[in-house]
């Protein structure tokens, strides 16, 4: 009998090496072993029932939910959001994250809401995935200067009018250089009465929206025309990215005082009293400037893609 016994357990292993391990269906698994496909359904069964197989469920959603708990805690944010990626294709985790985001400001928009936005590819996503809000008098204002230096899309228009047609209201554009050739410049315009409005505007915003730029040779803002080849060198040397376009150090302070003072945005301590300063940017290459940011404590809201939340963790 116990001779009978081993040889049914030996079958029932060799029929679930090859139904786990070999992946073969369970009619060829039949042929293999000379025996019909009821009893490898029947010898599957028992594996399960006897411990000789255990299946473990892997859910992503679960493990990001508890990753996003740690961050939260790690880096004092009251929410963070994570889109769960394994391409590390900016453009597929630009993206989901534009829908998050676009999802979770439909949650927390209220009326009379004032909400600042800056652009680039990432905020793109966000419009892109906007809906109709039932809110009523929203204002939307650029947080920094729009104009670009050279040929290259920023993105600003098309996100200006897909954010004003979502909560029904015109875009307050700022209709200036992001960075200007020198500070006197920059101070003198700013003080004009119309543009101080618009300034004092994205001030008063509630909610902001912004990502994290890096310091490649390909990033955005050194391809806008507004920084000279000497300039774009010595930030790089500085910097590990920037938000709002003001470049950043790895603990979260100005990088460069002089490209700071002749750049049109809101400050980085503006973004520390806002009910909702949202983050929102992933990859892995975007990882170093995130950390700058939240280490800075600019944002309390965190959008991310799941490899990058794990490597923020890791830090």
């Amino acid at each position: 009998m116990k001779s009978v016994s081993n040889d049914r357990i030996q079958l029932t292993l060799n029929v679930c090496h090859l139904y786990y391990e070999g992946n073969l269906s369970q009619n060829e698994i039949a042929k293999k072993l000379s025996i019909s496909r009821p009893t490898v359904s029947r010898l599957l069964q028992s594996a399960l029932e006897q411990g000789l197989v255990k299946i473990e469920i892997i859910d992503p959603l679960e493990n990001l939910t508890m990753l996003a708990t740690q961050l939260e805690q790690k880096y004092q944010l009251k929410k963070v959001l994570i889109a769960y990626d394994t391409t590390n294709d900016t453009t597929l985790i630009n993206d989901k994250l534009g829908e998050l985001a676009a999802q979770f400001l439909d949650e927390i928009v209220e009326d009379h809401d004032r909400i600042g936005i800056s652009w680039g590819q990432t905020i793109e996503a966000v419009a892109s995935h906007l809906k109709p809000s039932e809110r009523r008098d929203v204002s939307v204002i650029q947080l920094k200067g729009s104009v670009p230096a050279s040929d290259m899309n920023n993105f600003a228009n098309d996100i200006n009018q897909k954010f004003g047609n979502a909560f029904q209201t015109n875009t307050l554009n700022l209709p200036l250089p992001v960075i200007f050739d020198n500070a006197v410049t920059k101070e003198i315009v700013s003080k004009d009465r119309f543009i101080q409005a618009l300034i004092e505007a994205g001030l008063r915003t509630n909610i902001a929206l912004f990502t994290s730029g890096t310091v490649r040779s390909n990033a955005m803002l050194f391809n806008l025309g507004y920084l000279s080849p000497a300039e774009i060198e010595r930030v790089q040397k500085n910097s590990v990215g920037d938000i709002i376009s003001r470049f950043i150090t790895p603990d979260g302070q100005i990088a460069d005082p002089d490209i700071d003072a002749r750049t049109v945005a809101i400050s980085l301590e503006a973004l520390k009293h806002k009910k909702y300063s949202m983050l929102i940017a992933g990859s892995s290459k975007k990882v170093a400037s995130i950390h700058a940011a939240l280490s800075g404590g600019y944002a309390n809201v965190l959008i991310t893609d799941s490899q990058a939340a794990a490597a923020l963790l890791k830090i």
